[in-house]
Formats: C-alpha cells, sequence, structure tokens
C-alpha cells in the first residue's frame, strides 16, 4: 500500500512538472520580451524605452509585468517624457534576485537604469510597485513620485489564504508547481475582473498583458515571496516618510478593496510634507487604466513640481 502511495505521489509530481513546464513554454513564446535587457550585477533587467523628454520610470504592480503600464498609459506620455517601463526582478523577463525585499529591487532598478543614464527620475509605481519606489525615495535618486494605489502603510489582518500557504514549504513545493500547471484560464479572467472591479476590464487588456507568464513557477515564487515580505518592510519604512521632501502625488480609488484608501494613502498624506492626495469616487485598484486622465494629470504635476 505505502509503495503504491508512492508510485502515485511521483507520478503526480512527474505529470505535474512536466504540465508545468510545458505551459511555460508556451507563454514564453506567445509573450516573448518586448525590449531591451541590462544587467547588474549577473541579473538582467527587462525595460522598455520610448519617447523624449524628462525620465519616467514606470513600475508595475504585483503579479504583473511592464506590459500592464504598456498597454495604454505609456503611449499617451511620451510626447514629453523618456519613458521607461521595467519589470520588476522575478517578474515579466526580469531576472529574480536572491534578495526580495523592496530595497534590493530598488536598488537594483536604480543601478540597472543609471547604466541607461537614467539617474534623477520621476517614479511612478502602481500597486507594488508605488511601494518600491518609496523604498527608493528613501534612499535617494528621484526628483518626484507618483503612487497609484499603492500599498505604503501596515495593515491590519492577514494576508490572504493563498500568501499565507506559499510561505510555508508544502505551499513552494507543492502548491506553486500545482498551481503553474492546472489554474485554468477562467481562474485568470476572474482574478483579473476582481482587481479591475468596480470597473470593467478594457478590451483587449488580457490578451495584452500575458497574465500566462506569471503562472511560471519561478514567477510565482518570486511572486508571493515579495507578497509575503511586504507588511514587515512597511513597518520599518513608516517612520522614515516624514524626511521624504520630494514632490508625492497620491492617486487612490475610494473603491479600492484589495490597497484600501483609508489604511495607504490617506495616513500616508498625513506624513509626507510635500504631498498631494487625489481621491477618485467609485474607482478600484486600476485607476490608470480606469482614470488614466487624472494619472496623467499627476504625472505632469510632478514633473513641473
Amino acid at each position: 500500500m505505502a509503495t503504491s502511495l508512492v508510485i502515485a505521489a511521483l507520478g503526480l509530481a512527474g505529470v505535474t512538472h512536466w504540465r508545468a513546464s510545458a505551459r511555460e513554454a508556451a507563454a514564453e513564446a506567445a509573450f516573448p520580451p518586448t525590449g531591451q535587457f541590462v544587467t547588474v550585477a549577473g541579473r538582467r533587467l527587462h525595460y522598455e524605452m520610448a519617447g523624449s523628454g524628462p525620465d519616467l520610470v514606470l513600475i508595475h504592480g504585483a503579479s504583473g509585468s511592464l506590459r500592464d503600464l504598456t498597454f495604454s498609459l505609456r503611449d499617451r506620455l511620451t510626447d514629453r517624457f523618456r519613458v521607461i517601463a521595467v519589470d520588476r526582478p522575478g517578474l515579466g523577463h526580469s531576472d529574480p534576485l536572491e534578495e526580495t525585499s523592496l530595497l534590493a529591487q530598488a536598488r537594483h532598478i536604480k543601478a540597472g537604469l543609471a547604466q541607461l543614464g537614467v539617474t534623477e527620475p520621476v517614479v511612478l509605481g502602481q500597486s507594488y510597485g508605488g511601494a518600491v519606489a518609496l523604498a527608493w525615495a528613501l534612499e535617494g535618486g528621484p526628483r518626484a513620485l507618483v503612487l497609484v494605489g499603492s500599498p505604503s502603510m501596515p495593515w491590519p489582518g492577514k494576508l490572504d489564504p493563498w500568501y499565507r500557504l506559499t510561505d510555508t514549504w508544502p505551499g513552494r513545493h507543492l502548491a506553486i508547481p500545482l498551481a503553474a500547471a492546472f489554474v485554468p484560464q477562467s481562474y485568470v479572467s476572474a482574478a483579473t475582473a476582481a482587481v479591475f472591479a468596480p470597473g470593467p476590464v478594457p478590451a483587449g487588456y488580457e490578451d495584452h498583458l500575458g497574465a500566462a507568464l506569471t503562472l511560471r513557477r519561478e514567477t510565482l515564487v518570486a511572486n508571493t515571496s515579495q507578497i509575503n515580505s511586504l507588511r514587515p518592510e512597511l513597518v520599518t519604512m513608516e517612520p522614515r516618510y516624514p524626511a521624504l521632501a520630494l514632490p508625492v502625488e497620491l492617486i487612490h480609488g475610494t473603491a479600492d478593496t484589495i490597497v484600501p484608501l483609508h489604511i495607504h494613502s490617506q495616513p500616508l498624506a498625513q506624513l509626507l510634507p510635500n504631498v498631494t492626495l487625489t481621491t477618485i469616487p467609485g474607482a478600484g485598484h486600476m485607476p490608470h487604466h480606469s482614470h488614466a486622465d487624472l494619472v496623467l494629470q499627476a504625472i505632469d504635476r510632478a514633473a513641473l513640481r
């Protein structure tokens, strides 16, 4: 009996990893790199650069890639900025880092973009990318920040069960391969709709985003590790916010249930000395799509300030 169970488990593991590998290969074939690479300490950082003018860096959120920011927002900025959208380490086509902290990611992006002559940019971060932007600003470099639906403060309670599971050995070694192998497209579409709620998912967004890239095992490991370490990092960052003298634009939807306004941007605005908070009634977690004009105005204000 025990032997049969071992054989069955090994068979399931073999099928799981075979299927995950096949799906990963298909995802990378369907959504190849769209930009260029710069190498920092032996690890590649994938970026797209377009336009001319002052430098504007775009940093995407969790479970995504630069494709979220190049769907429509980037091309509305290239007439007046040199726009550099990056895949955060471990996501999209950027190599993962051994250390997944906000500061490690910020330093890696900063070092990579410095090789391109980008040294004092305006930095826009959406969702988790805004926390990376804050870590970058605390170390110095950006001349202004634009944070869109971004986590910035320690929140009450715990992360959802998926992240708690993937913070364990069984989660990393069993749940992640199973998700990479068997999560259906219907689940991905439902998760995307939940991120955009209460607004709709823009037409063509899913085809452009390449969510299949997020379901690769290496990407799932990087993404879940980053999310699981986020709250403790924000605890250490919060006391330092009042020292940030650079201009900061906060954009947040009142209906954002993923990164709630009252937990994050509202209290953050009370700590920053040079801040403008724009709240968008009824908007959810993706105002750079649902209310792009307000985000564009915030970017222009940040650049002028």
